[in-house]
């Protein structure tokens, strides 16, 4: 089942990277501006935010089998017909579509995660779920570039797309909850629903309204766990390519070469997010709430040295490795993990949506600044946000959650 989460996550990502990829391509032949750019990836960020919450109360409701199939086949299509687009406009319609149908792989994936996992190990399997989108991205550079070269860049949209509808069949084939699944043991499904039924996840009902979750200050404690990372996420997916282009002067093919390795550090500290933690509760008998806080700042406090040393003059391999280093650190906060380890799995979807739209919504604003400070000045202003973010997103996470770990009584509408 982790197999399949980290799957989705990495089509996911290759698919929404493909353009980043090849915006100099296409701008040099389309003739587009960063201005331009920058309202494309605004206009996916805006229907991706929009759709989150939408989304992410649809998983609850229909379920993550038949949910996370609609959105892979829908995103799948849409991705493919990129290849076809030939104006601002057209790119713009299609990420627009993209945005939608994307929006529901982290509610689908995190709700997957509360339904097969134990507490403990839920860091370490979103870990590896969110490792997917890490290794998607780090493929899709070597990926898209060499299709590209190859065939054109429009083929690189048929070929990435097409990729999905492979995962649709293996997911269709072998995802159903445990409690249908006859591919797994009588004591292993026991362990999974007898935690279920147990304190951690205690409900009377299935109806729980949207306004009793915003109005607990532990749902505003995850919250900004996105408001505050997500634009950093849509920075690195979407701008990398283009630094490393305008700034570093690196050509299609060097960026090729080079520009896999942030995200390849953002998948190994995905995962070394969720084990580290684990490690220290089964290890050293710390609690989840020390274990995963003491990783989430000691990431914090790197990732401003790492954005000091991109605003000083560095060779091109030295702004990789800087890179890579705040993607590393990025994935050890596991800021995505959050919602799993406050509240029970009947809400997950809805609560990880409602996470998603809003962060979506700071990240469609930074998207338009980022566009317009770099057109007019340059990407120092953007690494001091960056190096601020989760040192203020680690402090609001301590005031307004507390203790991690702790799965919050649900009331009912």
């Amino acid at each position: 089942m982790a197999a399949l989460l980290c799957f989705a996550s990495a089509l996911n990502y290759i698919d929404r990277n493909t353009l980043a990829i090849l915006a100099p391509t296409i701008q040099k032949e389309l003739h587009w501006t960063d201005v331009d750019y920058a309202n494309i990836t605004a206009l996916f960020v805006f229907s991706y935010t929009v759709m989150y919450a939408i989304s992410g109360r649809i998983i609850d409701r229909i379920g993550t089998r038949k949910g996370f199939a609609y959105s892979v086949g829908s995103w799948s299509l849409v991705s493919v017909l990129h290849a076809f687009a030939n104006s601002v406009g057209q790119f713009s319609i299609a990420r627009f579509f993209l945005g939608i149908t994307e929006s529901a792989n982290f509610p689908a994936g995190v709700k997957s995660v509360t339904e097969w996992f134990p507490m403990k190990e839920r860091a370490l399997a979103v870990g590896i779920f969110s490792a997917g989108s890490a290794i998607g991205a780090t493929l899709a550079v070597p990926l898209v570039t060499f299709i590209a070269i190859a065939w054109g860049w429009r083929m690189a949209f048929v070929i990435t797309g097409a990729l999905g509808f492979i995962w649709l069949l293996l997911w269709l084939r072998y995802y159903y909850l445990p409690e249908h699944n006859t591919r797994i043991s009588d004591e292993e499904r026991a362990l999974i629903l007898n935690e279920e039924k147990g304190k951690i996840d205690q409900i009377h009902s299935t109806a729980v309204g949207i306004k009793w979750i915003l109005m607990q200050k532990e749902s505003w404690g995850c919250f900004a766990g996105r408001i505050f990372i997500d634009p950093v996420v849509y920075f690195f997916i979407f701008w990398i390519p283009k630094y490393l282009h305008d700034v570093q002067g690196l050509s299609l093919a060097e960026i090729g070469v080079t520009a896999w390795l942030p995200y390849a550090a953002m998948g190994i500290g995905t995962i070394l997010g969720g084990y580290f933690p684990k490690f220290l509760i089964e290890r050293k008998n710390w609690s989840l709430n020390k274990a995963r806080k003491t990783i989430m700042l000691i990431a914090s406090l790197a990732i401003p040295v790492f954005c000091f040393a991109l605003t000083l003059k560095v060779s091109p391999i030295a702004a990789v490795l800087f890179m890579s280093g705040i993607m590393l650190s990025h994935g050890l906060w596991s800021n995505i993990t959050l919602p799993t380890e406050v509240f029970s799995k009947k809400i997950q979807a809805t609560v990880t949506g409602i996470g998603g739209t809003l962060g979506g919504i700071m990240s469609v604003i930074t998207q338009k600044l980022i566009g317009i400070t770099v057109g007019s000045h340059s990407y120092l202003p953007i690494f001091i946000f960056i190096g601020s973010a989760y040192l203020v997103a680690f402090i609001l996470v301590q005031v307004l959650i507390g203790k991690i770990g702790k799965i919050q009584e649900l009331q009912t509408q």
